[in-house]
């Protein structure tokens, strides 16, 4: 429902349909709701080139300005203060796929010595 409201705010108005799409698009753990890191996900995918130019995702991601006569300076200084949080936490959030990446990589590294330690030790006994 907050996602529907955003969107008829943000002068986007979705169908049912086109909501669950957007959901689909991020929804990693396929629980049918965005967590925020779901969320900054689709900053991270906007920016990476990976968003349709017609979908409600991207007219999200573009958001960047503000009407402060309408929204008033608090309204204005929210509006940016998140900005910035959203920009800062998705370098956390891109750090975070990185290191979670490196261990991968380091963790097949090991797997491969260890066979390869293996298959040594295999033959020695074969001999």
């Amino acid at each position: 429902m907050e996602l529907k409201l955003m969107m008829e705010k943000l002068g986007a108005p979705q169908t049912h349909l086109g909501l669950k799409n957007m959901i689909k698009e991020v929804d990693e753990d396929f629980d049918g709701k965005l967590s925020f890191r779901e969320f900054l996900l689709i900053f991270h995918k906007a920016a990476a080139g990976e968003l349709e130019e017609d979908s409600g995702l991207m007219t999200l991601a573009k958001l960047s300005e503000i009407d402060v006569s309408i929204e008033g300076v608090k309204g204005a200084k929210n509006f940016f203060e998140a900005k910035v949080q959203a920009l800062s936490s998705a370098s956390k959030f891109e750090a975070e796929i990185k290191a979670e990446q490196d261990e991968r990589k380091r963790e097949e590294e090991e797997r491969r010595h260890r066979r390869a330690a293996f298959r040594e030790l295999k033959s020695a006994f074969s001999q």
